[in-house]
C-alpha cells in the first residue's frame, strides 16, 4: 500500500486502584474515547455531525488527521493534485467522498481497501486521462460514481468497475472517450443511470457491441441518449448514437463466398497477365525506337 497512513491512537487512561478514584477514572476514559473518535477538526475545514467540509479553501494537499468517525468528506473546489496512499485507512465510517474540481490525474492503488461503506464518489472536473483496472478495488458498496467533465479522459480499462455490483449511477459524460469496452459495463447488473453524452464517439464497427447492450438495457437503464453523438466516421458525424441501426453496421458483417474468392483470384490473375503484357509491349517499343534512332544516325553519316 506504499507509505501507510498511521491512524492516531486513542490515549488510554492510567488505571487507578484507589476506590475513591474509580468513578473519576471511568468518566475520564469515556471522555477520552469520545474525543478520540471526534478528533480535532482540520485547519480551514468545518466539522459538524460527522460531516467534514474543506471545500473551496485553495488546498494543494489533503488535510491530515480527520475525525475518525467522518461520514461525509468534501474536498471539492481545491487544487489537490494527488492523494497519499492509504489516506482513507482510518475512516471506516466514510459514506460520501467529494473530490470534484481539483487537479487529480490518478488515485493511489488500494485507496478504497478499507472504505467498505463508501456509497458516493465524485471525481468530476479533474484531469483523469484513464481509469485503471481495479481503481475502485474493494469499494463494493459504491452506488454512484461521477467521472464527468474530465476532458482528457480517453480510456476506461475493461476491469475498471469490476466488483461494483451495487453501482446504480455512473456518469462518464463530457470527457474525451471515443470508445468504451462492453466488458467495462456488462458486469454492472444494478446500473440504473448511465451518462455518456458529450464525448467524441467513433461510431465504427467497434461501437456495435456497446450499442446493442445499451439498447437491450434501455428500459432498465436511463441514458442521456440525446446528448450522445457520433464524431466519426464522416458519414455519421453529428448523428445521435441511438439513431444508428443494424443497417448502419451492415458493412461490418460482410462475408465472402467461394465464388467471391474465385472472382478475386481471377481478377488478380487477369491484372497480372495484363501487367506482364504491357511491360512486354513497352520493352518491344523501346527496343524499336532505339534501333530506328541508330539507323537514322548511320544514314546521316
Amino acid at each position: 500500500m506504499g507509505t501507510g497512513h498511521v491512524c492516531p491512537r486513542r490515549k488510554q487512561p492510567v488505571p487507578h486502584h484507589h476506590p475513591a478514584m474509580i468513578l473519576g477514572s471511568f468518566l475520564v476514559a469515556v471522555a477520552m474515547a469520545f474525543t478520540g473518535a471526534s478528533a480535532s477538526c482540520p485547519v480551514l475545514c468545518t466539522c459538524h455531525n460527522q460531516v467534514v467540509d474543506c471545500s473551496g479553501q485553495r488546498l494543494f494537499s489533503v488535510p491530515p488527521d480527520l475525525p475518525l468517525d467522518t461520514r461525509n468528506l468534501s474536498l471539492a473546489h481545491n487544487r489537490i493534485a494527488s492523494i497519499p496512499p492509504g489516506y482513507l485507512t482510518c475512516y471506516a465510517e466514510l459514506r460520501v467522498l467529494d473530490l470534484r474540481n481539483n487537479s487529480l490525474a490518478e488515485l493511489p492503488t488500494g485507496l478504497f481497501l478499507t472504505a467498505k461503506r463508501l456509497v458516493h464518489l465524485d471525481l468530476s472536473y479533474n484531469n483523469f486521462s484513464h481509469i485503471a483496472a481495479d481503481m475502485f478495488q474493494e469499494a463494493h458498496s459504491l452506488m454512484r460514481i461521477d467521472l464527468s467533465h474530465n476532458p482528457w479522459l480517453r480510456k476506461v480499462h475493461p476491469q475498471a468497475f469490476r466488483g461494483l455490483a451495487q453501482l446504480r449511477d455512473l456518469d462518464l459524460s463530457y470527457g474525451g472517450l471515443s470508445f468504451l469496452s462492453l466488458e467495462a459495463l456488462e458486469g454492472l447488473q444494478g446500473l440504473v443511470t448511465l451518462q455518456i453524452g458529450g464525448n467524441p464517439w467513433v461510431c465504427g464497427c467497434t461501437m456495435e457491441p456497446l450499442l446493442k447492450w445499451l439498447r437491450n438495457r434501455i428500459q432498465r437503464c436511463t441514458s442521456d441518449s440525446q446528448l450522445a453523438e457520433c464524431r466519426a466516421p464522416p458519414e455519421v458525424e453529428g448523428a445521435p448514437l441511438f439513431s444508428l441501426t443494424e443497417e448502419s453496421f451492415k458493412a461490418c458483417h460482410l462475408t465472402l463466398t467461394l465464388d467471391d474468392y474465385l472472382f478475386i483470384a481471377f481478377v488478380g490473375f487477369v491484372v497480372s497477365i495484363a501487367s506482364v503484357a504491357t511491360n512486354f509491349l513497352l520493352g518491344i517499343t523501346a527496343n524499336c525506337c532505339h534501333r530506328w534512332s541508330k539507323a537514322s544516325e548511320d544514314e546521316e553519316i
